[in-house]
């Protein structure tokens, strides 16, 4: 069975149509799949067949939204990352009026540039300091400081400090995402720099930030930095910049961390062919110098070149799916929370295009993905409670949504 989907590419605005065939994840996976190694093996100790998932829609109103965080006070408040540079607060089902923080100003939007990351401290709930990724002006990629008012918990501070710039050759591909990790660092995910194809084969270069998940310590500072590189990061004492943690990813939108162990996981938006979740497990250094692979390889199958590429020292995603399927992944979260036991486990991301949820086995190995919802919307972000249940946004609509199980 075929039927006719409008996609939407990842970029906002511009739209394709093409045909999605409806017959099994593993058929449809492997028979456009020129792999570089053997295709994953289904492992599924989580099992999707006792799970109906469905989503409830907590409010509506908001304008573009990107992102979805909590600040871990206590407070229950959700987060939501607007686009244009706005981050509003949404407690219970309503949004709050006055915007949490309001830089539009300062920030270039839209198409991939704009607001697009947020992560609190965690020590938010005393020191109020949080943590924004946004394009300036000059659609270059700025990682700053906030504080919390002194006046208002739902207002923040309009004076922030530039942590780090860095210069993006291109309007696309600028990653987004903010986490602190469980090791109290602050991670920073950075697409290649754009157009398409890597054309300076920055993803896998140790002389660019581009392309690279790096990792900064904002509790200390040098004195030529307004912060501190762990002494553990892999290139401290080697060629390459210091901030580096991973290489070799073309645009990590959207990743996360498990908050029962540690891992980390990464939504890695693809080129032509083929989306890809990657984990990193904490147990085995958590990503550490690791190389996902890009440009040399497009999830598991050959990029540059096409065929025969060299597969050495490249990490294999967990998971993937063909553009038959979606066009552009985003990444989510290992479900954790207590309300849905049978949910627990699971790692949740869905695409942007295609409005599709998936879910695989959190501590299985390379499996094909579960298909668990297939919506309408236009799913530009998950984001996590406080006590780990799960969110999406809906970038079309301006509404945000509890996932159910």
């Amino acid at each position: 069975m075929t039927r006719a989907r409008t996609y939407r590419s990842g970029r906002p605005g511009l739209m394709q149509t093409v045909a999605v065939t409806a017959s099994a994840f593993g058929l449809a996976l492997a028979t456009t799949l020129t792999v570089a190694s053997a295709a994953p093996a289904s492992v599924a100790a989580f099992n999707p067949s006792s799970v109906t998932l469905s989503l409830s829609r907590v409010s509506t109103g908001l304008s573009a939204p990107v992102g979805i965080a909590n600040a871990r006070d206590g407070s229950g408040r959700l987060f939501v990352v607007e686009q244009a540079g706005r981050i509003r607060i949404v407690k219970g089902s309503t949004v709050l009026a006055t915007p949490f923080l309001d830089i539009h100003s300062g920030v270039s939007c839209c198409g991939e540039r704009g607001l697009l990351g947020l992560a609190f401290h965690p020590s938010y709930r005393t020191n109020g300091k949080f943590y924004v990724n946004y394009t300036d002006v000059n659609g270059n990629t700025v990682i700053a400081e906030y504080h919390r008012s002194t006046t208002s918990a739902n207002r923040a501070s309009t004076r922030g400090r530039v942590l780090m710039r860095v210069t993006q050759p291109y309007a696309n591909h600028n990653g987004g995402g903010l986490a602190f990790g469980p090791d109290g660092f602050l991670y920073i995910g950075l697409g290649d720099g754009g157009s398409g194809g890597d054309p300076g084969n920055r993803a896998q270069r140790v002389d660019t930030h581009l392309g690279k998940m790096l990792r900064i310590d904002v509790n200390h500072s040098t004195s030529t930095l307004p912060y501190a590189i762990p002494s553990s990061n892999p290139y401290v004492g080697r060629y390459g910049y210091d901030q580096i943690w991973s290489i070799g990813l073309r645009n990590p939108w959207r990743f996360s961390f498990d908050r029962a162990n540690g891992d980390l996981w990464i939504g890695d938006v693809g080129q032509d062919r083929f989306e890809e979740i990657d984990r990193a497990r904490r147990s085995s250094g958590g990503g550490r110098g690791v190389n996902f692979g890009w440009r040399v390889m497009e999830a598991r199958a050959c990029y540059l070149p096409a065929t025969g590429c060299n597969t050495s020292g490249k990490a294999m995603p967990l998971t993937y799916y063909s553009h038959s399927l979606g066009c552009a992944v985003i990444g989510g979260y290992v479900y954790r929370g207590p309300a849905y036991p049978l949910l627990r486990g699971a790692y949740l991301f869905g695409d942007y295009c295609s409005g599709r949820i998936w879910a695989v086995d959190a501590g299985g190995g390379a499996q094909f993905p579960h298909q668990m919802l297939d919506t309408s919307l236009t799913i530009s972000s998950f984001g996590e409670g406080e006590t780990g249940e799960l969110y999406l946004t809906d970038l079309g609509s301006g509404a945000l949504y509890r996932i159910r199980a």
